[in-house]
């Protein structure tokens, strides 16, 4: 059986996210690092929609604790292999550069980018074998593309991410793994809810924020057949804010 991942799972984008595939048909895996109430929030929903999901507690940006939750989960499931990774784990810590203590710039990078190489490298041979295939999909931000005040360490991860989704995506083509980014702008998620809305939306040629909901929607469509021939882009969706 073919499982979809969701790092960052109980949550925002990525609750929306693990909805989304399972109204798919496919059985999702939530992680999640601590939040058990959220987590099992997201499953109750799937479940009682009639959908496919399991608890995936460990920490993306701790190699034991991915390998060992990953290499548990192969372990009660030799015949089954996750076909859909979902790289949405990542956390905010906002400040200018002169002022941004070591710590925050050293949380933020390890989350996002060190969380992807850690949960990627695990998922990536099973995807390869035999050419079973697979899609990956990582969730980087406009930050990433166009670069924010105050998240220099953000940016920095996600412009990361969106040069290791292409580097990637060549590697892996011809055992017929797509490997394709995700860049929202401002939606509408506990990582934003304390940004100042009103004046941010004038920016927005659409004039508000984005759903958690049409993020997931995307994702669902690069999971789908109909964009097994989509690899190495980024899509932004953002409401026509650009760089």
């Amino acid at each position: 059986m073919k499982y979809a991942l969701v790092t960052g799972g109980s949550r925002g984008i990525g609750r929306s996210i693990c909805v989304q595939l399972s109204q798919m048909g496919i059985p999702v895996l939530i992680n999640y690092q601590s939040n058990d109430a959220a987590a099992q929030e997201v499953l109750h929903t799937i479940l009682s929609n009639r959908g496919s999901a399991e608890l995936l507690k460990f920490n993306v940006g701790i190699e034991q604790e991915a390998s060992a939750a990953l290499d548990n989960w192969e372990h009660n499931h030799p015949d089954d292999y996750i076909a859909y990774l979902i790289n949405n784990a990542g956390i905010r810590r906002d400040s200018l550069m002169f002022m941004m203590p070591e710590q925050d710039w050293h949380d933020v990078i390890n989350t996002s980018l060190n969380g992807f190489y850690y949960v990627t490298r695990k998922v990536l041979p099973k995807m390869m074998m035999k050419r079973h295939g697979g899609h990956i999909i990582n969730i980087a931000s406009l930050s990433g593309l166009k670069g924010m005040p105050g998240q220099t360490n953000y940016s920095a991860a996600k412009a990361a991410l969106i040069g290791a989704t292409k580097a990637l995506a060549q590697e892996v083509a011809s055992r017929n793994v797509t490997v394709n980014a995700v860049a929202p702008g401002f939606i509408e998620s506990d990582m934003t809810k304390d940004l100042p809305m009103d004046e941010l939306k004038k920016m927005i040629p659409m004039n508000r924020f984005g759903k958690p909901e049409e993020v997931a929607a995307l994702v669902g469509f690069l999971c789908s057949g109909a964009a097994d021939y989509i690899t190495g882009e980024v899509i932004s969706i953002n409401g026509g804010l650009y760089s």
